[in-house]
């Protein structure tokens, strides 16, 4: 009687999936992969991120990877003996800097990325940012140096790689009019790449179960969130710091025609799966206000 149960259980929650896939089926989603979950010691917590974007390729559901390495790139640049600074949630580079970030992020992380989800008989396509993403200096109060703002996303390898049935890994550089690599905030990334390709969906995945009321209290987390109200929620520091630049490229996706915005915790079991195929989520969604 117990596996019965079990097995009565386990056919729920695939029926309970089955509209969501017929939904999604052949919609573009760009997730963007990043936290410390990346940097985790336990090769099971990738893994179960590898799997869902797998899983979600295999019932038909364009995916597109857009990675950070932030993490990365700071320890590396430790190991050289610089130090890393941020304002405002991005990170000041200078020329020995945007030198570390070229290796880490176009070589290394979109390497490691790709060979994770691949390990799961998915084919991928490793595409770097600066060869795809175009960008001119970021104008800021503050000279942050090589950090870029994207102007234009050659779109054309991503769809072609998706219309071979590849997953696109695409790392969060660009470059400029002259060749010059340039940092970019990969949230940013993970916002243009999903305006340009019209997807239906952006996850951002990260160390945080979603958007916290307070901070340190999980049981304030905003299931769903009405873009309009983003603004007070600024205005009373629940939105701040590294979440700025998150909140901002959400908004901007949302007002340039995505449907909706996700944030979730990536460290969490088959997270990306519960928040698509459930009608609970797991997560923030940011929604057009109605």
């Amino acid at each position: 009687m117990i596996e019965y149960e079990d097995s009565q259980n386990k056919a729920a929650i695939l029926m309970e999936a089955l509209p969501y896939v017929s939904r999604f089926r052949g919609s573009v989603f760009v997730v963007k992969y990043g936290g410390s979950f990346m940097d985790s010691p336990d090769p099971a917590v990738r893994s179960r991120v590898a799997q869902d974007l797998v899983f979600l390729n295999f019932v038909g559901i364009k995916v597109v990877v857009v990675h950070g390495g932030g993490k990365a790139v700071t320890k590396e640049l430790a190991m050289q003996g610089l130090e890393a600074t941020f304002i405002d949630g991005l990170r000041v580079t200078d020329e020995k800097t945007i030198e570390v970030v070229d290796q880490i992020l176009n070589q290394n992380v979109n390497g490691e990325v790709a060979e994770f989800v691949s390990s799961y008989d998915c084919n991928v396509q490793k595409l770097p940012g600066k060869e795809i993403l175009h960008c001119q200096k970021l104008e800021e109060e503050h000279d942050l140096g090589f950090v870029g703002s994207i102007t234009q996303v050659n779109t054309a390898p991503i769809l072609q790689a998706l219309d071979g049935g590849l997953m696109p890994v695409i790392s969060s550089t660009a470059s400029d009019s002259e060749g010059q690599c340039y940092n970019i905030n990969a949230d940013t990334v993970a916002a243009e790449v999903a305006i340009a390709l019209k997807a239906r969906r952006l996850f951002y995945l990260s160390d945080v179960p979603g958007l916290l009321r307070n901070p340190e209290d999980p049981k304030t987390l905003l299931s769903s969130l009405p873009v309009d109200q983003i603004d007070s929620l600024k205005s009373e520091g629940v939105i701040s710091k590294g979440m700025l630049p998150k909140v901002n490229s959400a908004v901007d996706a949302l007002n340039s025609g995505v449907n909706r915005v996700h944030f979730i915790d990536g460290r969490l079991p088959h997270s990306i799966l519960l928040e698509i195929f459930t009608d609970e989520g797991i997560g923030t969604e940011i929604i057009h206000s109605s």
